[in-house]
């Protein structure tokens, strides 16, 4: 953990994932010009949000599928903690990939995923270590129910219902 960098950068999952896996190059932002973060060069933590909805997971997933990557499923990414380190060597307007929002891109190089350490998020870049000592130590956050999978329906023999269920 000590070799970890002090600053963290929060990314909603699965882009955290799609960045520490070095599969994405650019980490879209829409921070004013004024914002003193744009400045940032240098080593960073990846930290993965609590929060992940089904569009932004769906979305993620199907441009990781269309340019060659398989996306883990929902309830396998983890939330609520650092999950990778990149170095940001530039910050753009434009840039040709397909990862790529802007308005504005981090340039994110050498990314490698970590060992998981929760811990909370901030906005812009934040120091992880100064929230340790408030982190819930353990398991990732639990995954929402529309992450897993989809239960069978139990037969209720009770009701008299058989395989083919009931027309009442």
């Amino acid at each position: 953990m000590s070799d970890l960098p002090r600053l963290a950068l929060s990314v909603r999952q699965p882009w955290a994932y799609a960045l520490a896996q070095c599969w994405k190059p650019v980490e879209n932002r829409s921070w004013r010009a004024s914002n003193p973060d744009l400045r940032f060069r240098g080593d960073f933590a990846i930290h993965a949000s609590s929060g992940m909805t089904r569009d932004e997971y769906e979305d993620c997933a199907s441009l990781c599928e269309a340019i060659g990557f398989r996306c883990p499923a929902a309830a396998d990414l983890e939330r609520g903690g650092i999950v990778g380190v990149g170095t940001v060597v530039d910050i753009v307007s434009e840039f040709d990939s397909p990862w790529f929002f802007g308005p504005k891109g981090l340039i994110i190089a050498n990314a490698r995923p970590v060992e998981f350490i929760p811990v909370g998020g901030r906005l812009g870049f934040f120091d992880w270590r100064k929230l340790l000592p408030f982190a819930k130590h353990g398991k990732p956050i639990e995954p929402a129910k529309w992450m897993l999978p989809a239960q069978p329906k139990a037969r209720n023999a009770e009701a008299g219902e058989d395989q083919q269920g009931s027309l009442l």
